[in-house]
């Protein structure tokens, strides 16, 4: 047990590290983005450019965070220690010529790898363990939310299923990792917490319909990424999914928006907080990012969920009488508890971000997102454990 603890501490700074260098290298090629906007132009060539490099070097590794899952619950070989630099490198070259794609993905990938580089090492360790604790650590590192990412350690596993016997482990490696990048002076983006009404059943029924859209619009998301993978993969060479992808991203970016909708889209985001926004915004961001990640190119879904959901929150007051910044920090982890299935964890990084006093809303949105969202969310290697109340129909 102690050496579990130890090595989750390990992992911990390993994960934290490794975050650090992701979050400020990756802010800088926002920044340079930003400031040369002819690099969107060059989108496809980018995409050809990260297929080229996982064809020739990671075809062992392309699964990504299905592959860890796969290895937690049917361990067979080590996670290669190649996956850390594919994964980075893959994802800088997303975002600096403008592909619409997060950064969760990256550091999960990376603190897992990490991770079991580490249970090599310690062939009497429980790996199992140590996957989830790096797992833990990527996320809880990259959003500066640490008893969310221990608790997504152990929710994203199985749907209905938290494997809470390990939870120690997860909460070392995931507060590790998070204080590791604060020590190294980086620093996270700070959302403004939005006015919270009086509860009343007014407000609890308008945050339950809410859910259940959040919910809707996860499903709608996952299932529409799934199949567009489906799609591409009929490109037999897959280093041309991706050419091909960033050129329908380029051709919508140059009719719809690029500077809106590409990278990550923080400023959105915190504008969604601040004044009502258009309706087109969350559609917008989920085409770019279901094609971006669909093609092939690389990154996360996560922090462009946090965009939609919060985008769809925010025009949803127009229809629901609550304020617009509520119903965009509740639609913020809402439609990604319902893409991911971890209410729980989504309801502690809304605490950990706007404050405890939004829990039990976030509470209540978040599991309303999650018992509509279907058994099938972003990560195909999720397991039922449980089935949800209205059973297999949603599967």
């Amino acid at each position: 047990m102690f050496i579990n603890l130890l090595l989750s501490a390990v992992v911990g700074v390993l994960a934290g590290l490794l975050s650090a260098l992701f979050l400020v290298t990756l802010n800088a090629i926002t920044m340079f983005r930003t400031l040369h906007p002819v690099l969107i132009w060059f989108l496809p060539l980018g995409g050809l450019a990260v297929g080229l490099l996982y064809w020739k070097f990671g075809r062992s590794v392309e699964g990504g965070n299905n592959l860890i899952l796969d290895e937690i619950h049917e361990p067979k070989d080590t996670v290669p220690f190649r996956m850390i630099p594919l994964i980075l490198v893959g994802t800088w070259m997303t975002h600096l010529f403008g592909g619409s794609a997060g950064r969760e993905g990256t550091a999960v990938q990376m603190g897992a790898s990490a991770a079991d580089q580490i249970a090599r090492k310690f062939p009497k360790v429980d790996r199992t363990t140590l996957l989830m604790a790096g797992m833990s650590a990527g996320f809880g590192s990259v959003f500066g939310v640490p008893f969310a990412g221990a608790v997504f350690g152990l929710e994203v596993l199985a749907i209905g299923s938290l494997r809470a016997r390990r939870v120690a482990e997860c909460l070392i490696a995931s507060f590790v990792g998070h204080f590791t990048v604060l020590a190294l002076g980086v620093q996270h983006t700070h959302y403004a917490s939005p006015l919270l009404p009086a509860i009343d059943l007014q407000v609890l029924g308008c945050v339950a319909v809410a859910g259940l859209l959040f919910g809707l619009v996860a499903l709608l998301f996952s299932q529409t990424i799934h199949s567009v993978q489906h799609a591409f993969r009929k490109i037999r060479f897959a280093p041309l999914r991706a050419l091909i992808g960033g050129a329908v991203v380029v051709v919508g970016f140059y009719f719809v928006s690029w500077d809106r909708y590409a990278g990550l889209g923080v400023d959105v985001i915190e504008a969604s907080l601040k004044h009502p926004l258009p309706l087109s915004d969350w559609f917008w961001k989920s085409v770019f990012t279901i094609v971006t990640l669909g093609s092939g190119m690389k990154g996360g879904e996560v922090t462009p969920l946090l965009f939609i959901g919060a985008t769809f929150g925010n025009f949803l007051s127009h229809w629901l009488p609550v304020g617009f910044s509520l119903l965009a920090a509740l639609g913020f982890v809402g439609v990604f508890a319902g893409a991911a299935n971890t209410p729980l964890a989504c309801t502690l990084m809304a605490m950990e971000i706007f404050g405890p006093g939004i829990g039990l809303l976030a509470l209540l949105a978040c599991s309303c997102a999650w018992l509509v969202s279907g058994h099938r969310g972003i990560y195909k290697s999720q397991r039922i454990a449980r089935f949800k109340p209205f059973g297999r129909k949603l599967r």
